[in-house]
């Protein structure tokens, strides 16, 4: 929270005080339950204390991170100010602010740190900074990324999220004065810098980045998302030198592949249907599919009076979301790549019944237990996504918008349809229907099993 009230303190702005007052409440708490926990017993941490610790910690980390919106009366409801915090955090940038340009600048820059922090995750995060946490990292890392296979880059997992946070920020800061050479304030190109990398999409604008209205800056947030929709591992890789990883990773080929096509499908379909010109068709398809795929939720068109099928691409392509171990939400591209060769399998196995096969990712086959927890994971966040989608309209909200709002919660990716469209945001919905949203976004971005499996009676059993 320094940082904002640096900010803050610069600008001599009013809300310097909320800001200190935060700061001050979070230290004193978190300092007290340091303290009063030195004297007990280390234990390592098993993988039940890892699911435990990390679903509290998001829930905790956004309990904090609602004070700064509640003291400076930014937002006057308890619901509203931890909507926004777990929305930030999560990286989902679905807002409640109607109006964030009358928002003070120390606010919007912790608005959009929320979600740099929590891009990478809130636990990868204290284990880079505070190493004496180190002891059962492995299982907390598991738990904050579920890779299909962990697959340790450097022997310490503090290390390891050193390595990931140095990449994250040299990106970010690459961003920012990319942003600002193209026409933004040293401000604006910072905080969408943060929000960019971190696949959320608070922007410091009403209109986003349609606000701008500048080919340059689109181009460039259409490729820093790209590039924060690709797995972190594989960009350890590259600064080694390992240049060819990159296009030997399957989840990689398969990523920009999809992303390809959806924009040459959405272009020539907006061609003529929204816009006269191809080049100006191709510049807002690609960076609404990037922005809609990565799950950073950037607009700078109104989609809603876009084609309908260039509508029901961007809410499918929610679902693919980035690769596995990128910021990027949905249920992530490796896992989708996985079911679909599944499902030619099963085909092929129909018509050749005798057949020995099997499925490959990167030449390496992948046994049953993996196949069957990635099928697992999908009907999970299909069954949460069902009920959920229940419960926001049984409070009264039109089907359009409780459908995708849900998707879009769970996906992390922000703006939806209907009322929480991409020139509207999520005040209008109600109470119960918001605290639903919360639960969704906070389960998507830690990927179902690590949020579930604390509903389970036997987890809680000796």
């Amino acid at each position: 929270m320094i940082p904002p009230i640096l900010v803050s303190f610069l600008n001599h702005g009013k809300e310097l005080l909320s800001l200190i007052y935060s700061f001050l409440i979070t230290l004193l708490i978190g300092f007290s339950l340091f303290v009063f926990t030195t004297k007990n017993k280390k234990e390592d941490i098993k993988h039940r204390e890892a699911f435990i610790i990390v679903t509290l910690a998001w829930l905790l980390m956004s309990l904090f991170g609602s004070l700064p919106f509640l003291l400076s009366g930014t937002l006057n409801s308890f619901t509203d100010a931890y909507f926004e915090s777990m929305a930030g955090f999560t990286t989902t940038g679905a807002s409640v602010i109607k109006n964030v340009e009358i928002i003070p600048e120390g606010i919007l820059f912790w608005r959009s740190m929320t979600q740099w922090i929590g891009g990478m995750g809130i636990i990868v995060f204290a284990l880079a900074i505070l190493p004496f946490l180190g002891t059962g990292g492995m299982q907390l890392f598991k738990a904050e990324v579920p890779e299909i296979s962990v697959d340790k880059l450097r022997p310490r997992i503090v290390d390891t999220a050193k390595a990931l946070w140095i990449i994250y920020f040299s990106l970010t800061i690459v961003n920012a004065i990319l942003l600002y050479f193209a026409g933004m304030n040293m401000f604006d190109a910072l905080c969408h810098a943060f929000t960019t990398m971190a696949t959320g999409g608070f922007s410091t604008k009403n209109a986003s980045l349609a606000y701008f209205d500048n080919p340059a800056i689109e181009y460039i947030s259409s490729i820093f998302m790209f590039f924060a929709g690709i797995n972190y591992s594989l960009y350890f890789y590259l600064f080694k030198g390992h240049y060819s990883i990159l296009w030997k990773s399957g989840e990689f080929r398969f990523y920009i592949s999809i992303t390809l096509a959806a924009t040459i499908i959405v272009m020539f379909t907006l061609w003529g249907f929204s816009y006269n010109s191809l080049t100006e068709a191709f510049r807002y398809a690609l960076f609404q599919v990037t922005s809609i795929m990565t799950t950073t939720g950037y607009a700078t068109a109104d989609y809603e009076k876009w084609h309908p099928l260039a509508q029901i691409l961007l809410i499918l392509l929610m679902f693919f979301g980035g690769m596995i171990g990128s910021t990027g939400g949905g249920i992530k591209q490796v896992r989708m790549l996985l079911s679909l060769k599944q499902g030619y399998r099963e085909l092929y196995q129909l018509i050749h019944p005798r057949a020995i096969t099997s499925v490959k990712l990167d030449n390496k086959f992948l046994d049953k237990e993996v196949l069957g927890s990635i099928w697992g994971m999908i009907f999970l966040f299909l069954v949460t996504c069902a009920i959920a989608i229940i419960g926001v309209s049984a409070t009264g909200i039109d089907i359009v918008t409780s459908t995708t709002t849900v998707i879009s919660a769970m996906c992390n990716v922000g703006p939806a349809f209907g009322i929480a469209g991409p020139t509207e945001n999520y005040a209008e919905i109600t109470l119960i229907g918001k605290w639903i949203l919360i639960f969704c976004m906070l389960t998507g971005r830690l990927e179902v099993y690590t949020v579930l499996i604390l509903f389970i009676p036997q987890f809680w059993k000796k």
